[in-house]
This record gives structure tokens, C-alpha cells and sequence, in this order.
């Protein structure tokens, strides 16, 4: 996340030094309150010996009354406009009453005074030129007229005015500034109070890694006065200081870095670096928030060794089904083909009775064949131990093969078994033998859960450079809550019934058989209506067979 940026100053803004607006509109009308008195003071006593001198000095007082629009509106225009207002004012008093010869020489230094008191790092230059404009016009009016009476009881008020103005004006700056200063140091302060009782450490890094500043609480085996003398790579442990560094140089490129490492002084615990720039003005500067990271990396590393430990049974557990699966098939074989001898009376006739028994032992014993096969192929995927016998072929011998197996028990049931094969050739560079299994499979469970009368249709299809084979049924479909887990080894869909009639192993061979050929299964279902699943797989050629192709046998490169 970026720093947020700080928002442009205002056109109109004030600036830092510039006192506030109630306290420069009394100013304002203190200034016309003693010029007003002054001029009607002048007048009582007789001071004024020019009738212009009382005008002038009224002209002096214009604005200050001006001045009181400070208190309804304020800002950097409305100040500029009393500056002109009192650069005009004292060029008007300097040239009715002869500028610094007159009576009122005094006020033409107004206009500096009150650049003074309105903003002076930004107005004190015009303010002067204010004033040079006053005594130029009094030098233009005694150039004219001659040089005037001076009246010295008004000479000398104009002359204090402006000094107690001026005077006023410092110290009304004075005290903003000082105002301001205590506000920014609050401030600070407030900022320090809450860096130091954060739960991490703050540190700013100068472009040598060496703490500037440090704020808030150290993590357990990173002291902190150590870093301000021999930097944060000092702290790091050696094996850990690369990856620091490239954090670092991350950061300073711009972007926000983290970084875990291990302190020097505490091997056994992990201090969690943030870090980010400083700012665009001060990009060898970083900030950066180091949180202590133990008991997180203990959960990690807890957990890493939970998932190797489980992946390890895993293994261990495919492992012993492969070997046990060619344990079992060896005697089971055996029993398979005694039984098939006895029910077919090789040997000499069988009373009516064994030969039922012989006839449940032999299907009984094909269905537990189909099964440890199953079983051995889906372990021998997930050990890793699955290798693709890669040949090209035609995809149709494989579907009419398989079509063969099956039609036998469609027929019994009664289901319609139909084939959609393209006209032309489709060759393929795949496992002939895993293709066929997958069609196999696909076409038994369909068969199994297509009620009588039913229909079961096979198509395939190019497109492209893949394979597309679907199988589609009218059987009894697939509820949508099922759906996610199917595919998976041993889960079934339907009620007990209809799982009774499977083991939950053909759909995850098939997908697994499928991804083994950087492929994918899909399967779309309705309750009541049938279900089609679909695989694809990038195997596609269309250039002829070669014979140097022929059984090229590719390792298995990821378990299924």
C-alpha cells in the first residue's frame, strides 16, 4: 500500500506565519479607531495647517476599516486586496500632505507595517514597494506645491502610530508563530506517544542501513541501540542477509518489501520486516516495522511438517496397496480359473448345485479382480509409479474394443448401446491401454445405472489437436451435490442401493488416467434424465504414424 500523499496547498492558502484573521481585523480597527481620533484631534486643537492634512489623515483610516472584512471572509486574495488598499491609502495621505516632509510623513511606512501584520514572508516585499509608492507621491506633491507647513503635535502622532502599528504587528506575529509552534510539537509529541506504544519497532534507515530514529517496542533479540552504530544488516543473521538486502533495495526502488529473518543474537526466533521509502524527496531513506514473527514460523513449520508427514503415509499407504494388489492376484487368479474348470464341467460332470456355487464364485471372484486392478492402477498413479506407453493408433479400434466388452452386459440388461465414430481415421499419440480403460469405464457405469430400456451412446470426435470422447446415458443422473465429490477415489453418488452396484473407482481412474495425459474429465448430470462425462485430452496427430514412434515409453512426471 502507498503512503498517502499530501494533498497540494491551496492556491488561496495562508501561509505558516501569517496570524489569524480575528486578530488582524482588531488590528485593522484599532488602526482606524487612532487615525480617526488623531484627524478629530487635529481638528479641535488646531493642528492641521493644511485643510488637506484632516482629509489625508481620514484617507490613512479607510483601511483599516476595510480591515474588519477579515472576521466574514479571509485568505491570501482578500489580503493582497488590504495591501493595494494600503498602498493607495498612503499614496493618497502622502500627496495631500507632502509625503515624509508633511505632517503626516509617518504614515507611508504603513503599507510596510501592514504586510508585516497581514503575511510577511509572502507580502513583506509588496508591502515595501507600498511604501516607496507613498513617498514617491509625496515627493511628486511637494514638487508641485512646494514644500508644507509642518504641524509637529501631528508629525509626531503619525510618526508614533506607525511605530506602535509596527510594533503591534511583530508582536501579533510573534505570537501566532509561537502558537503554531506549540501546536506542531503537540503534535509531534502525539505521533511520538503513539509510535513508541505500538506493539512492533518503527525504525528510519538512512542509505546504509543504519538506524536514524527508533520508535516503539523491540522484538525479543534485536536491541536496539546496536542499530543506530552498526546498522540492521549487522543484526541478521549471515544466511538471511541476501534475502534482507534484496528487501532493502526492493524498497527503495519504490515498493513495499517483507522479509522474514533470523536475529544474530537468538537463531531459534524470526523478526518479520516491513519495509517501504521514506518518501520521494528522500528515496535512500527507508521506514520500516520489524514485528516478532515466532510463533508464526512455529505454526508454519508445524504445519510443513504435518503435510510431510501425511504426505509420507500417503505414499507409504499407495505403496503397500500396489505390492499387496499383485499379492492378491496371484491366488485370486488361481480361484478364477478353478472355477471357470468346474462350472464348465472340463473335467467331468458337476452335480447341478456345485456348479451354481462354482458359477457365484467365478463372478464373484471378476468382481474382486476388477477391483484390486482398479485399486493397483489408482495407487501405482498416486505412488508415482504410472508409466505412459506412448503409441499412435486409431481412437476408433480403442472405442470398438471396448464397445465389444461391454455389449455383452448391455445386452442382458437390455440398454441400447451406440456408437457415434468419425468416417476418416482419428490417429492418436497416447497409452493405448489407458485409453481404452477410461472408455471401459465410462461405458460400465453407464451400463450399471441405465435402468431397462434405457440408452447408451459413445461418441469421439477431434477438435483441433484434442480428443474429445463422450459418453452419454438415459440413466438415472447425478444429484448436484454429488457432483463435486465423484471423481474422487471411493466416493459414490445415489442412495445405497445404487452404490452397492459399484466401489467409487472407475470416475477417479478415468480422471486420473485423463490428467496423466494433460488432460481433464467433466461430467454434466440431471436427476431422472441421464448424465454425460466427457473427456479431453491434447493427443490428436494428424500427420501418419511413424515406426520409430512405436512403444516410446514416457515417465510418469506427476502423480494423479
Amino acid at each position: 500500500m502507498n503512503p498517502p500523499s499530501t494533498p497540494p496547498q491551496a492556491a488561496d492558502a495562508l501561509p505558516d506565519d501569517a496570524p489569524g484573521g480575528s486578530a488582524l481585523a482588531a488590528w485593522h480597527a484599532g488602526w482606524a479607531a487612532a487615525v480617526g481620533l488623531t484627524a478629530l484631534g487635529g481638528v479641535w486643537l488646531g493642528e492641521g495647517k493644511s485643510p488637506l492634512d484632516v482629509p489625508a489623515a481620514l484617507a490613512m483610516a479607510t483601511p483599516g476599516l476595510l480591515g474588519l472584512s477579515l472576521l466574514g471572509r479571509d485568505g491570501h486574495a482578500v489580503r493582497t486586496a488590504l495591501l493595494v488598499a494600503w498602498s493607495l491609502a498612503a499614496a493618497a495621505a502622502a500627496g495631500l500632505s507632502g509625503g515624509l516632509t508633511g505632517p503626516l510623513g509617518g504614515f507611508v511606512f504603513m503599507p510596510l507595517a501592514a504586510a508585516i501584520a497581514l503575511a510577511p514572508s509572502r507580502l513583506g516585499p509588496f508591502g515595501a514597494l507600498g511604501s516607496a509608492l507613498g513617498i514617491l507621491a509625496g515627493l511628486i506633491a511637494v514638487a508641485m506645491k512646494g514644500a508644507p507647513d509642518v504641524s509637529p503635535g501631528m508629525a509626531a502622532v503619525s510618526g508614533l502610530l506607525t511605530a506602535g502599528a509596527t510594533a503591534s504587528a511583530f508582536r501579533m506575529n510573534a505570537v501566532s508563530q509561537a502558537r503554531r509552534r506549540a501546536a506542531t510539537r503537540a503534535a509531534v509529541t502525539q505521533v511520538e506517544t503513539v509510535l513508541a506504544g505500538q506493539p512492533g519497532l518503527t525504525l528510519v534507515l538512512d542509505a546504509s542501513n543504519i538506524a536514524l530514529a527508533a520508535y516503539g517496542a523491540a522484538p525479543a533479540a534485536l536491541p536496539v541501540d546496536p542499530l543506530f552504530e552498526d546498522g540492521l544488516i549487522a543484526a541478521v543473521h549471515a544466511p538471511d542477509r541476501p534475502a534482507v538486502q534484496a528487501a532493502l533495495a526492493k524498497a527503495r526502488a519504490g515498493a513495499e518489501a517483507q522479509v522474514r529473518f533470523a536475529p544474530r543474537l537468538a537463531l531459534d526466533r524470526r523478526i518479520l520486516l516491513v519495509v517501504r521509502r521514506l518518501g520521494k524527496d528522500e528515496p535512500t531513506r527507508l521506514i520500516a516495522l520489524a514485528l516478532d514473527a515466532t510463533l508464526q514460523h512455529a505454526r508454519e513449520e508445524g504445519l510443513e511438517a504435518a503435510r510431510a508427514e501425511a504426505e509420507a503415509q500417503n505414499a507409504g499407504k499407495s505403496r503397500f496397496l500396489a505390492n499387496m494388489s499383485h499379492e492378491l492376484r496371484t491366488p485370486l487368479n488361481a480361484v478364477l480359473g478353478f472355477s471357470d474348470i468346474m462350472r464348465q464341467r472340463l473335467f467331468g460332470p458337476v452335480p447341478d448345485r456345485y456348479a451354481d456355487y462354482a458359477q457365484s464364485i467365478h463372478q464373484a471372484g471378476g468382481h474382486l479382480l476388477d477391483l484390486i486392478n482398479d485399486v493397483l492402477d489408482v495407487s501405482r498413479i498416486e505412488a508415482a509409479r504410472y508409466s505412459l506407453t506412448i503409441e499412435r493408433f486409431d481412437m476408433r479400434e480403442v472405442v470398438s474394443a471396448a464397445l465389444a466388452l461391454v455389449r455383452v452386459q448391455a445386452d442382458d440388461k437390455g440398454v441400447d448401446l451406440a456408437a457415434v465414430l468419425p468416417p476418416d481415421a482419428l490417429t492418436v499419440a497416447a497409452d493405448r491401454r489407458a485409453l481404452k480403460q477410461i472408455t471401459l469405464n465410462l461405458l460400465s457405469n453407464a451400463v450399471k445405472f441405465t435402468p431397462t430400456g434405457g440408452a447408451v451412446t459413445v461418441s469421439v470426435e477431434a477438435l483441433g489437436a484434442g480428443l474429445e470422447l463422450t459418453v452419454a446415458d438415459t440413466g438415472v443422473g447425478v444429484a448436484p451435490e454429488d457432483l463435486a465429490r465423484i471423481g474422487r477415489p471411493f466416493e459414490q453418488a445415489g442412495g445405497a442401493e445404487q452404490r452397492a452396484q459399484g466401489t467409487g473407482l472407475g470416475l477417479s481412474l478415468v480422471r486420473s488416467l485423463a490428467e496423466l495425459h494433460q488432460g481433464a474429465m467433466s461430467i454434466d448430470s440431471t436427476p431422472g434424465e441421464g448424465t454425460a462425462v466427457t473427456v479431453r485430452l491434447p493427443v490428436v496427430v494428424a500427420t501418419p504414424a511413424r515406426a520409430d514412434v512405436e512403444g516410446e515409453v514416457i515417465p510418469l512426471n506427476r502423480s494423479a
